[in-house]
């Protein structure tokens, strides 16, 4: 028997039926048997799906550009922490690392760049990815496990494909999910929805139809609040796919709950926990609203193609080229751009939601991630 769902029946056992987002919660993030703490070779072609970063440095080093603007709105203070929340093998910070001390010395002078992991699988692919940085402590991987960050002033938040990987709960209209055991089997049962679920149905979502499930991201929401409460001055940049509530009400992005393996989407969440990953598509409308509550300003959403283009265009993407010396060096590196920017890769499917404390609206507004199409 699959020992995870072992693990989770001796739970359902001792405690009683559990949320789905228990469920979730144990086969994504068990210690032991969790899917990212099992090991590290989900990500890339060999594994069961791409990151931007998987793609090429490019995307860290356009963010490199990106983030070092961001320093200059913020003043150029002398010590500025850049925090990534779910870094998984570090390759991202690597090339943000690697690029801005190359490019943007000053900007790398002040840089302090925190890497919140929680897998030891992860960790460790980290620790060999950015000892460089590490040992000189450019970089720092600390040992506390997801939560609320300390109040900070002077500081850059970056979530990619984070806040998809946190636990939901599943509502229909017969309530809120739990997973009970019978026999050796999970089975699904229901329980009537809480005051917290139907509030944030009304305020973020839809209410479900008949036959229909949907996601409630409460965990995502909560994550939000702690982050946008803990920082006192600077920005926050939240990347994945997703959609908002307006989007919902014309009857799209309703029951995106998946599981992934091996560039596949599976069946069932229930087969194989632990050995799968599970997601699901970003509730954009609760994480600005979760931002603005603590402060933050959001601004409008944009594609990551918008994104990329807006940062890339006043160079023309010299950061993409520069390494290239050869017509097929250029020619490769084209196809990769190509896949992080058009509609056939995950330019349109991913979206970008930027916040900001403490900077004037019209600077902050004025970033060139925000900026593509608009007359200079």
């Amino acid at each position: 028997m699959n020992p995870l769902r072992q693990t989770i029946a001796a739970e359902i056992r001792e405690r009683g039926p559990i949320p789905f987002s228990r469920y979730m919660e144990l086969c994504l993030y068990d210690p032991k048997f969790g899917y990212y703490a099992r090991n590290a070779q989900q990500f890339g072609k060999a594994g069961d799906f791409y990151s931007s970063s998987d793609v090429h440095a490019v995307f860290g080093r356009l963010m490199a550009r990106q983030f070092e603007e961001m320093w200059r709105l913020l003043g150029s203070p002398a010590q500025i922490e850049l925090i990534e929340f779910g870094p998984g093998r570090g390759l991202f910070a690597q090339d943000v690392l690697d690029w801005s001390e190359k490019k943007f010395p000053d900007f790398f002078r002040a840089l302090r760049y925190v890497l919140v992991e929680s897998s030891p699988a992860l960790r460790v692919r980290i620790e060999g990815t950015l000892s460089r940085y590490l040992a000189a402590g450019k970089a720092s991987l600390p040992t506390t496990q997801f939560g609320r960050p300390s109040s900070i002033s002077d500081a850059i938040v970056f979530a990619n494909e984070f806040f998809d990987a946190l636990p939901v709960e599943i509502v229909s209209t017969h309530g809120s999910l739990r997973m009970d055991v019978h026999g050796d089997r999970l089975v699904e049962s229901w329980a009537p929805a809480s005051p917290e679920e139907l509030e944030f149905l009304d305020h973020y979502s839809v209410r479900p139809e008949e036959g229909e499930r949907l996601e409630l991201p409460l965990a995502a929401y909560r994550y939000m609040d702690r982050i946008a409460a803990g920082i006192q001055q600077g920005f926050l940049i939240a990347i994945d796919y997703g959609y908002t509530r307006e989007e919902q009400l014309a009857g799209r992005h309703r029951g995106t709950l998946k599981a992934i393996r091996q560039h596949s989407v599976s069946g069932s969440p229930y087969e194989a926990p632990g050995e799968q990953d599970i997601t699901a598509d970003v509730n954009f409308t609760a994480l600005a609203a979760a931002a603005e509550e603590q402060g933050m300003l959001a601004h409008k959403l944009v594609t990551q193609s918008q994104f990329l283009f807006g940062i890339g265009e006043g160079n023309q993407f010299a950061d993409a080229f520069e390494d290239c010396r050869l017509p097929q060096e250029r020619a490769k590196v084209a196809l990769q751009l190509k896949h992080l920017v058009t509609p056939a890769g995950m330019g349109e499917s991913f979206h970008v939601l930027v916040a900001s404390k403490g900077i004037e609206s019209r600077e902050s507004a004025g970033l060139s991630g925000l900026g593509f199409g608009k007359s200079k």
